[in-house]
């Protein structure tokens, strides 16, 4: 009797073993592009090319470093006192080795010397399907998710794509749900809006970083953000890209209603415009003062009478776009959004979602 009971027991023992509810259940994941990649599991050390993914992680996980495996060192798309801010909070950051950024050239053995369990790169501006295909063939699977081309469109799908990654299916989900029901809030009011209604909108991106005018956003990016917002986005009339370059000459003949210049920490050493956290608000209004005056600039219509207003970049191509577009709401449909508040937006995602809360002046109007 007692060798059949053992018999029975190392035969049930075998079958819980092969079974797949004990073991790690593989995950199955479609990124960005339609790709479909198979993992053993969520994974525990991801490789990023831009560290707004890391602010997209913060939203998913307390701790966001413990996640990575290797990041660009972008520090300036996040701002030096954001980084200082997650620095402080995990100190680990500092020692994680460098990996490609989607701004530069890409490196498939920095991306194999890393040797994350998976790439989590940013569709359009990183690797070639060629080195897609070296970084898989070393064992190291590829995902793509877009920020920065159609946000609009991509962002929320993005958002699942990294919380099923790391198993955050459910912080996903609920930063999704009050992602969505802001920007329902602004939809279900500009929808049906005569095109005579929307405003002509200009957005000058990177304000002051160069002579040269002007970065605009023109069709994605951007751009949909301001058709969104109830307005014109005069760029997309002639750009079929989410940017490009509008000359001053074209920028006063289409005589925009309303004037954004969006700007950074890195627009400092070029006397440009400078917003974010670290500044003031009397520093960035300065800035955009200067700004506004440039020759050509100060007879917009926008500038003139008195609808210019600045943005930190750091709100765009970001997890957090949703204060941007409320903010892009109240400037371009001043009296349909008069109760939107993105202050207390931004308190509200502080304190339920960042595993470091964001403070700071990210929007200004001319003085």
């Amino acid at each position: 009797m007692r060798v059949v009971r053992a018999a029975w027991q190392v035969a049930l023992a075998v079958m819980l073993v092969a079974s797949p509810l004990c073991a790690r259940a593989e995950l199955a994941i479609t990124d960005i592009t339609g790709r479909e990649v198979r993992l053993d599991g969520p994974a525990d050390r991801l490789l990023i090319d831009d560290a707004r993914v890391l602010i997209a992680l913060s939203l998913l996980d307390p701790d966001p470093v413990a996640r990575l495996a290797a990041w660009p060192k972008d520090v300036h798309r996040i701002g030096q006192i954001v980084y200082e801010r997650y620095l402080e909070r995990f100190p680990t950051l500092a020692d994680l080795p460098a990996g490609p950024s989607s701004a530069g050239d890409f490196s498939t053995e920095l991306v194999i010397a890393t040797a994350p369990d998976v790439a989590v790169f940013t569709v359009g501006t990183g690797p070639t399907p060629e080195q897609v295909a070296q970084v898989e063939a070393a064992g190291i699977p590829v995902l793509f998710i877009d920020f920065f081309s159609h946000p609009q469109r991509n962002l929320a799908p993005s958002l699942r794509i990294l919380g099923r990654l790391i198993g955050q299916e459910q912080a996903a989900a609920e930063f999704i749900a009050f992602r969505d029901e802001h920007l329902a809030a602004i939809t279900e009011r500009v929808q049906g809006l005569a095109e005579e209604d929307r405003p002509k909108v200009f957005v000058e991106v990177h304000a002051g970083m160069s002579d040269d005018c002007c970065s605009s956003p023109g069709k994605g990016n951007l751009g949909d953000y301001v058709e969104l917002a109830g307005g014109h986005n005069i760029g997309a009339d002639v750009l079929d890209r989410p940017y490009g370059r509008l000359n001053l000459e074209y920028v006063v003949a289409a005589a925009p209603d309303v004037y954004i210049a969006t700007g950074g920490p890195h627009l400092e050493k070029s006397n440009g415009l400078v917003i974010g956290p670290g500044y003031t608000a009397a520093e960035a209004e300065e800035a955009l003062d200067r700004l506004a005056a440039r020759p050509g600039i100060a007879q917009l219509p926008a500038v003139a009478e008195g609808r210019a207003h600045a943005l930190s970049h750091q709100l765009l191509n970001s997890p957090l776009d949703i204060l941007a577009v409320e903010v892009l709401a109240k400037w371009i449909q001043p009296d349909l959004f008069a109760d939107l508040d993105p202050a207390a937006t931004q308190e509200t995602i502080n304190r339920r979602f960042l595993a470091v809360p964001q403070d700071g002046i990210f929007w200004a109007d001319l003085p």
